[in-house]
Formats: C-alpha cells, sequence, structure tokens
C-alpha cells in the first residue's frame, strides 16, 4: 500500500525530476550569452539531466540583473523538451526581491522553485520559517528548500524544517548541510523529498533516502550520476558505490579546487560547449594552470575526446 511520503515523492519527482545540474550563466564579455545558455541546457539533457536549475547560485545570481533572470529561463525552457523540469532560482537575502523572482518565475513558466537560506544576514530560525513560507505563498509552484550553511551562515535547522513541512507547496529539501544525521530525522519525521546538493555526499544522502541530486558537477559527470540515482532506487548499493568511488577525483577536482561555477565552466569550455569561461567579478575565471589541472583530471576519466 502506498504511503503519503510515497505520493509526496513521486509528486515532487514530477515536479522536479531527479538528476538536476545548477546550471552555469554563459557570459559573452559584460553580458549574458544566451545561445550559449541554450547550448549548456542542451548539452545537460542530452548527458542525462531532467532538472536544470536556472539562476542558482553556480548560476551567478548574485550578479545577474532581474531582467537577465527572466531572460535566462525562456531562453532555457525554450532549448529544450517539455518533459525537461526548469527551476528557477528565486532565493535572496530580501524577502520582497525574492517573492518578486518567483512572479517573473511564473510568467516565464519555470515548473519549479529554489529559495535557498537568506544569507549573510543571519535570520533567526523564526525568521527563516517565516520568510519560506511568504516566499512558498507568493505561487502554487512546488517549492524545494536549499540548506547550505557554508554559504548561507546558518542552517535550516531540523525543527524548521519539520515545521515547514506542513505548507502545501513546499515538497523538498536540497540538502548540502553536511549533516546526514539530520536529514535523516527530517526525512523519518515529515513527507519532504530530499536532493542532494553536496556531490561529494550524493551516495550516502541517495543511500539515506534521497531520490535525486541537484549537483555542481553534473555539468560533466550527469550520466554516471543519473546511473547511481537508478542503481540507489534498485537497492543496488554496491554498484552505485563503485560509480561513486570512480568520480571521487573528478568531483573533487571540480568542486575543492576553486568556486564550482569557476571550474565547471572552464570544464565547457574544454569540452566546446561553450566558448568562454568568463565570470562576473568578484569571481575571476580559471587561470591557464587551473585549466591545466581540469583538463589532465578530465582526459584521465574519459570525459575529454
Amino acid at each position: 500500500m502506498a504511503t503519503q511520503g510515497d505520493s509526496q515523492a513521486a509528486q515532487a519527482t514530477a515536479a522536479f525530476g531527479r538528476v538536476g545540474t545548477a546550471m552555469l550563466t554563459p557570459f559573452k564579455g559584460e553580458d549574458v550569452d544566451f545561445d550559449a545558455a541554450q547550448a549548456v541546457a542542451e548539452h545537460l539533457v542530452n548527458t542525462g539531466n531532467d532538472m536544470l536549475v536556472v539562476s542558482g547560485t553556480t548560476g551567478e545570481s548574485p550578479t545577474t540583473s532581474f531582467d537577465e533572470k527572466g531572460d535566462l529561463l525562456r531562453a532555457v525552457k525554450e532549448a529544450v523538451p517539455e518533459h525537461v523540469r526548469i527551476v528557477a532560482g528565486i532565493g535572496t537575502n530580501d524577502t520582497r526581491s525574492s517573492i518578486a523572482n518567483v512572479e517573473q518565475a511564473v510568467e516565464a513558466g519555470a515548473h519549479g522553485l529554489l529559495a535557498v537560506t537568506p544569507y549573510y544576514s543571519k535570520p533567526s530560525q523564526a525568521a527563516i520559517a517565516a520568510h519560506m513560507r511568504a516566499v512558498a505563498g507568493a505561487s502554487d509552484l512546488p517549492l524545494m528548500l536549499y540548506d547550505i550553511p557554508g554559504r548561507s551562515g546558518v542552517p535550516i535547522e531540523a525543527e524548521t524544517l519539520i515545521e515547514l513541512a506542513d505548507c502545501p507547496t513546499i515538497l523538498a529539501v536540497k540538502d548540502a548541510k553536511g549533516d546526514i544525521a539530520s536529514s535523516i530525522e527530517v526525512m523519518a519525521k515529515t513527507d519532504l523529498v530530499y536532493y542532494s546538493g553536496e556531490d561529494a555526499l550524493n551516495l550516502p544522502l541517495l543511500a539515506a533516502g534521497a531520490v535525486g541530486v541537484v549537483s555542481v558537477a553534473g555539468h560533466v559527470v550527469a550520466r554516471p550520476l543519473s546511473e547511481m540515482v537508478d542503481l540507489v532506487a534498485a537497492n543496488d548499493i554496491a554498484s552505485a558505490r563503485r560509480l561513486a568511488l570512480d568520480l571521487v577525483s573528478v568531483v573533487d577536482a571540480i568542486m575543492n579546487h576553486m568556486p564550482g561555477v569557476v571550474s565547471a565552466k572552464a570544464c565547457l569550455e574544454l569540452m566546446g560547449v561553450i566558448p568562454s569561461r568568463a565570470v562576473r567579478m568578484p569571481l575571476l575565471p580559471a587561470t591557464p594552470e587551473q585549466v591545466d589541472f581540469l583538463r589532465r583530471t578530465l582526459e584521465g576519466h574519459g570525459f575529454l575526446q
């Protein structure tokens, strides 16, 4: 007999998909390169993603304008098949701006929303809950909460997630907290559906009950990530473990030596997907030495021909 948790998992995966990448935003000089953004979207879908997160922090959302975010959503949605879920990163540290982003995402045809914990301000847990309820109440779109205290400054505590689980449009959590015990507690006490948001912990979180991933390394390794998600769903943990071990050095190269967006752009430039690894300040593009390091890693694992 299906449980409510099974029902919400089905609802969440229908809304968000299972294998997602926090998509980078290509630039041409100072401008967003919308043609390259569509090429990235097509590359991601062709390599196994069924969810694209547009204007997440890997998409350099803090340094793209409101209008650019709307245009990116429309360009990406135009470039991919209808079954691919387009999730709009709408989170900011200003509730009013986040709600404006929600309204824009609805108008642009997004299928779902991703809301990061308000960053820098270090709001209380009660304030985080109030912010997320305000964002969730701004539309009928399904909402995924993004818990990443290493970037936001504060976690969404287990008690707060349990409280927010009663909000009808809050279906899922992108978990980059690095506290699997806390994640298991929330999964045990609520119907919130978990996605791994930390590439180094994809396998442990999937094994603990997450239904999918929202990855940065997925710019390069979406196909094996998709296979890993399927293997865990089929309870073939041994095969999933072998895949995870094979990916350790690639994930390390992309995630631990420079900001993820910097390495992802350098990788896609090496792979011929985008013409430029340019980023917006305060970030700087990968140095020639960093590009060479990434090239050697990708070649060693067969991701460059």
